[in-house]
């Protein structure tokens, strides 16, 4: 491909053997085998290897446009590949949870039949089970035709063990029999396959004419997200960003759409983004915060398992007007949870949907009885009012409160804001700290215990540390990370270490004093989005993108532990005074885990992401604050509801002050909202 090389002196420039001067001593002669070129000659040849390398760099630059090319069209496909295999995942969990539901009512039903139809049924269920994929793509061509020549009426059935039409003559179906009409009308022998015949189309039936359109939708889809991603290629900030367009566009991190980046140290640039498109404006109500039931045994439990903590990638969440015990007006305001006559806190009596489950270590589940005690407690408040708004400018992405409660730090977009909450009616901030770039979102503010040193992360490799302590606030150093972002900070408690979750996955450690890269935790596969630390400083807590909590040893650098989830983690908490750990989900669950025991709880209350969680420092109670506008107490760790506040917007940061008096939330309407704790 290229010009072989040449022996040393080939261009050499050789002059003419006539000597210029006439007096001077004769040129001494020419070395044997020296070739001799003149100058015209040597820039012809020159000429000449100078345009066989042009057309050698032209030929290999239309190659790699023509790979680059094929390399786009790759990542079309693999989007639109993977917006496909969504939505048939999603569709497979809405049959799953059919099945669930169908097979439930088949155990209430049950008990109620004669002996000859109790055995009719295991058989006909138990036939459903051994179901093959050929079988069930010829029942599924048997329905679509009989469903496009026999009118919507005809399905009714008049006998209740009759088999579906489409499941004639299988083997090991009973026959029809002579059951009193309308006792099993529901369970069909298609429906216990999981099959759902039209009166369940509501619970997620799939449209199997309509494939085309969803081909197509995908597509549409798949080319929107390449060129949204050719828009932000050139920022790495944008990966992790509030959009500016309306407000609304703050409320929510949102899942990861593709890996199509060019390397490895690019597959977390565009992992957290903050946006509310991806909710479904018309998608049904739901009873109580994702989990529609069935009543078994006296007793209300969820629609799907809690021991599986599914995303809402993977289980079809259904957007709820009204919460168990709660006013589902929309307007702001504290709300106490729902009592028993005798005041002890209820978790799904009155025909209420249960909230709070328990899930052992075989991943069985059951509503928590709450104790007499729940919020009657020392330490426990009582409801929370609001005090004060602190109009911020711009989406409220991060907020601290000082030591003593004086100051109130709220992080937005290129900036942090200082705020004097002791003075009341305090509507402009006392100072300002422009932090990274104007248009980069700050995602975390951390104070030292000394409340003189605040340090800042946010859209950018750099962390800014800031001097609190001069009159005027200054910037006295500044970390310099390999990752374009920082998701979240945590501080050693001798405020010697500083640990930033990066959107490549790593946890960077920091040398304060000597402001230096120490050392990096890998572990998370996706971005690591949040972090806390245990009050004695020996172990690090961290959630990612990637449904993993990992737990890490100070001491010996390495990882201890490793939960794994069904949900992208938003947030984390570790208790200051007990083995819990609270876990807020992409999913809009809330998981309170023991950090040695398999025991855990699910809380339920939340109606989309949870995007931020604190406990307080007393430990008996913590807060979380979601997508839906919620921010909510909990009792620690069973989840008993202490009190609930709707905002106008995504509540996306939260803080509890030291002496757990006072809460500040920041949210995606452009300001921060500080709350008293009442006991």
């Amino acid at each position: 491909m290229y010009p072989a090389p040449r022996p040393p002196g080939a261009f050499q420039l050789v002059a003419s053997t006539r000597d210029v001067s006439t007096t001077g001593p004769p040129a001494p002669p020419t070395a044997p085998g020296q070739l001799k070129f003149t100058i015209a000659e040597t820039c012809d040849r020159i000429k000449e290897e100078f345009n066989f390398l042009q057309s050698q760099y032209h030929a290999l630059k239309l190659e790699c446009e023509k790979l680059a090319s094929e390399k786009t069209e790759m990542q079309r496909h693999y989007v639109m590949y993977y917006e496909m295999s969504y939505g048939l995942n999603v569709e497979m969990h809405k049959q799953t949870e059919i099945a669930k539901r169908l097979n439930a009512i088949i155990a209430q039903v049950l008990p109620f039949l004669s002996q000859e139809h109790q055995q009719q049924v295991a058989t006909a269920v138990e036939r459903a089970k051994q179901v093959t994929m050929t079988e069930l793509n010829a029942i599924i061509g048997q329905q679509m035709h009989a469903q496009a020549g026999i009118p919507h009426g005809a399905h009714a059935p008049t006998l209740p063990m009759a088999p579906h039409p489409s499941l004639a003559g299988m083997p090991g179906l009973p026959p029809s029999t002579g059951a009193p009409p309308g006792l099993l009308s529901a369970v069909s022998s298609a429906s216990l396959m999981g099959l759902p015949t039209h009166p369940l189309s509501v619970l997620g039936k799939p449209d199997l004419g309509r494939s085309d359109d969803k081909r197509e939708r995908a597509e549409e889809r798949a080319a929107a997200l390449l060129d949204e991603r050719a828009r932000n290629s050139s920022s790495p900030g944008e990966k992790y960003r509030p959009r500016s367009r309306t407000p609304d566009d703050h409320d929510s991190k949102r899942r990861k759409d593709d890996k199509g980046h060019d390397s490895d140290g690019e597959k977390s640039d565009q992992d957290l983004v903050v946006d509310v498109a991806n909710e479904d404006p018309n998608t049904p109500p739901q009873a109580n915060g994702d989990h529609r039931d069935v009543r078994e045994n006296g007793e209300k439990k969820p629609e799907r398992p809690p021991s599986q903590s599914s995303s809402s990638r993977s289980t079809p969440q259904l957007k709820h007007e009204k919460v168990s015990g709660y006013d589902p007006h929309p307007h702001s305001g504290v709300r106490a949870p729902p009592l028993a006559s005798n005041g002890i806190p209820t978790n799904g009596s009155a025909g209420k949907p249960a909230y709070s489950f328990h899930v052992n270590g075989e991943g069985q589940l059951a509503p928590v009885p709450f104790p007499s005690d729940a919020l009657l407690a020392p330490g426990i408040p009582r409801h929370a009012r609001q005090i004060n708004t602190l109009h911020h400018g711009e989406v409220v992405c991060a907020v601290t409160i000082s030591n003593p409660t004086k100051y109130v730090y709220t992080g937005g977009k290129g900036c942090v804001k200082v705020w004097d909450i002791s003075q009341p009616g305090s509507k402009t901030p006392v100072s300002q700290l422009d932090c990274l770039q104007r248009d980069n979102y700050i995602r975390s503010v951390k104070l030292l215990p000394d409340m003189r040193t605040l340090i800042v992360g946010g859209e950018a490799s750099t962390l800014s540390i800031w001097d609190l302590a001069t009159p005027t606030p200054r910037i006295k150093a500044e970390l310099i990370s390999s990752a374009p972002a920082c998701y979240a900070l945590a501080i050693s408690p001798d405020s010697k270490v500083c640990f930033s979750c990066c959107s490549d996955g790593n946890i960077a450690v920091w040398d304060l004093h000597n402001q230096t890269l120490v050392r990096q935790f890998q572990g998370h596969t996706d971005g690591a989005s949040c972090i806390d630390i245990s009050p004695d400083g020996t172990k690090l807590w961290t959630g990612g993108l990637d449904n993993t909590v990992r737990s890490w040893d100070l001491r010996e650098g390495r990882q201890l532990q490793q939960h794994d989830f069904t949900s992208q983690i938003f947030s984390l908490g570790y208790c200051p005074t007990g083995e819990w750990l609270a876990v807020g989900m992409e999913s809009s669950n809330v998981e309170v885990l023991h950090v040695n025991k398999p025991d855990k709880y699910q809380l339920h209350l939340h109606e989309s992401c949870v995007l931020s969680l604190k406990f307080a420092n007393a430990g008996k109670w913590f807060v979380s604050t979601g997508k839906d506008n919620l921010l909510n107490a909990w009792r620690t760790p069973y989840g008993a509801s202490i009190f609930q506040s709707k905002e106008s917007s995504s509540v996306l940061s939260c803080d509890i002050s030291a002496d757990d008096k006072y809460i500040v939330t920041g949210s995606g309407d452009k300001k921060a909202t500080v709350y008293e704790v009442i006991y």
